[in-house]
């Protein structure tokens, strides 16, 4: 398995921690989905994706409309995405993406944060480098899905990886996934392949995969590295946070 393997193991698609935020930081990325490409969902591949997505969270249908018309509505923020970066405490390179209407408000947020694990918030270029831009795609597993056969076909789309996950919700019920990254440019391709074979959708959108050789963090190191993360995530205006902190031990 590659990196993109082992990055995805240790995050577990991690959830939101509440419901709500996890409905208000897709009803930003749907907002500026519409703003880049059109209401049109045919001719907005991204689109697509965060509405399938949207479903797999249960977001209600009036959340999506609202998030939609939102994009044409003047009178409503403009939410634009932005990216942050900088070093936690042990020299740990953070890379924070968000969707905001104020940018005052969220860096002074995200300095706070990185300022009270005593870390700091660095300029534009100071970390993105050892992160790779990828796409990256779930769909359903299905009964007799070839996962090398799979990816040999996938491979000619753009595909760099392909690898199932299984999660376990609260009742020990497995549901299993396909994850496939790629390159960022490959995101169309790769969606239209996915589309146009019949494969269920659960969401579409982009990851950073760190390029480093990953650090190694005592346990008393990793939980104040954690509170960083929790309290960059728990913030409305982050949609993602990225590090180069190595994968704890199962």
């Amino acid at each position: 398995m590659g990196r993109a393997f082992e990055f995805r193991k240790e995050r577990k698609l991690k959830r939101w921690g509440h419901m709500a935020r996890v409905f208000t930081k897709l009803g930003k990325e749907i907002t500026i989905a519409v703003k880049n490409g059109g209401p049109d969902v045919t001719g907005n591949p991204r689109l697509r994706a965060l509405i399938a997505e949207a479903k797999s969270e249960q977001m209600p249908k009036e959340n999506i409309e609202r998030a939609i018309k939102k994009a044409t509505d003047k009178t409503l923020g403009d939410f634009k995405e932005l990216v942050y970066e900088g070093y936690g405490p042990f020299g740990i390179a953070y890379l924070v993406e968000a969707a905001t209407d104020n940018n005052t408000r969220t860096v002074a947020n995200v300095r706070s944060y990185f300022t009270k694990c005593g870390g700091s918030l660095g300029t534009n270029g100071s970390v993105s480098f050892m992160f790779d831009h990828k796409c990256v795609f779930r769909i359903k597993e299905t009964d007799g899905m070839d996962l090398e056969e799979l990816e040999l076909e996938l491979i000619d789309y753009g595909a760099e990886e392909v690898f199932e996950e299984v999660e376990v919700d609260e009742d020990d019920n497995e549901t299993k996934t396909v994850c496939i990254y790629g390159s960022y440019e490959s995101y169309g391709t790769l969606q239209k392949y996915i589309e146009e074979n019949g494969y269920e959708l659960v969401s579409g959108g982009f990851e950073r995969i760190p390029n480093v050789d990953l650090k190694e963090v005592t346990p008393e190191q990793r939980a104040t590295l954690e509170k960083l993360i929790d309290l960059l995530e728990e913030d409305e205006d982050v949609t993602h946070v990225y590090t180069t902190m190595k994968p704890a031990e199962d």
